[in-house]
């Protein structure tokens, strides 16, 4: 007996030993590949930004005073703050939905709104192409409703950026606000409709207020993932569309690799910034312990 005792302590002084070892074996690949193929890109970017021609920082002053970048950049907020809106006006009430039904009809609904991410979203874009053209899918339709005499121009809008951008990204939205609704508390909506709230005051005061760290970790992912966004954008906008990321390969294209690095650092400079407000202000971690507070 005496000597069980003796031996546990030993044990479990030898144990963080042992677990640090095991961590640093679990994760050293993860930590080695990030840096290889993430970091050390990142860093020459950066670098190249500031030290080609010379070392100067005229590339990045630029970007201050260049009309074109600004207006760009103010295009690509204006673009993914309304891709963000959209997604979250029609998500949310899918994954409050899903959230009131029995699994057995949410689940395949789920695996409905998962289906596109094992499409390419070159090919969904195209997909868009096809509907949204001038002999597409929708105008042919208007046009035998009756509705419209000629064809409408919406491919190459914005309009059809906000649209095809929704559409990718929607799932982005509803995923994190369900996952939060599944774990409210059931007995709360039902003790506030016993106290005598409406269905409209048990939604708004109830349900909402605790389902928020889950749609504003939805916004935040919409609004970062749209900063970057280049395919879509590329193919269903038009000249007036241009994001950051178009900006960026135009610069590759005229072999302007300091102004494009550049771009790509104020970029990364921005999704940064969202992300640590996002972080601050929104408490973000409750989102990964499963929306408790």
């Amino acid at each position: 007996m005496s000597e069980a005792v003796l031996a546990t302590p030993l044990r479990s002084a030898r144990a963080p030993g042992r677990d640090w070892l095991l961590r640093t074996a679990l994760v050293g690949p993860l930590v080695a590949w990030m840096i290889a193929f993430y970091a050390l890109p990142v860093m020459a970017m950066l670098l190249r930004s500031v030290a080609e021609p010379h070392w100067t920082l005229d590339n990045l002053l630029r970007l201050g005073t260049d009309g074109v970048a600004m207006h760009v950049f103010l295009i690509t907020f204006r673009t993914a703050a309304i891709v963000t809106i959209a997604t979250a006006v029609i998500g949310y009430p899918v994954a409050f939905a899903l959230a009131q039904m029995s699994r057995a009809w949410a689940n395949p609904l789920l695996l409905l709104i998962l289906l596109p991410f094992w499409t390419s979203v070159l090919v969904r874009t195209y997909a868009w192409m096809v509907l949204l053209g001038r002999s597409g899918v929708l105008n042919e339709l208007l046009r035998w409703l009756g509705l419209i005499d000629q064809p409408m121009r919406i491919l190459n809008t914005s309009l059809a950026v906000y649209v095809a951008m929704t559409h990718i990204l929607l799932p982005y939205m509803i995923l994190p606000t369900y996952s939060v609704l599944l774990e409210i508390d059931r007995t709360l909506p039902r003790a506030a409709a016993g106290l005598g709230a409406r269905p409209f005051g048990v939604l708004r005061q109830v349900w909402l207020p605790l389902s928020m760290p889950g749609a504003a970790a939805g916004a935040m992912l919409v609004f970062v993932l749209s900063l970057g966004f280049f395919i879509t954008p590329a193919l269903v906008g038009g000249p007036r569309d241009m994001m950051v990321a178009l900006l960026i390969q135009q610069q590759v294209d005229l072999v302007n690799w300091p102004f494009a690095s550049a771009l790509s650092a104020a970029l990364l400079l921005v999704t940064l910034l969202v992300l640590a407000m996002g972080h601050r202000l929104l408490g973000l971690e409750r989102v990964l312990r499963g929306g408790r507070r």
